[in-house]
């Protein structure tokens, strides 16, 4: 599994292996899945757009 991690920290997400083992697991996970958003892997659960946050008229 940590080599599979290492391997999406470096290759997919640009970022050098020390600065993968120091990452918190949280945040590469989150970063993982808003990089399989972003190049359409997966699909978000919800999709919220700004006029559901901040009603009109604010």
């Amino acid at each position: 599994m940590f080599i599979r991690l290492i391997y999406y920290g470096t290759a997919q997400l640009n970022r050098s292996e020390q600065e993968v083992w120091l990452m918190p697991m949280g945040y590469l996970m989150d970063l993982w899945e808003c990089h399989k958003q972003f190049t359409g892997i997966a699909k978000p659960k919800q999709e919220i757009f700004i006029d559901d946050v901040i009603p009109v008229g604010i």
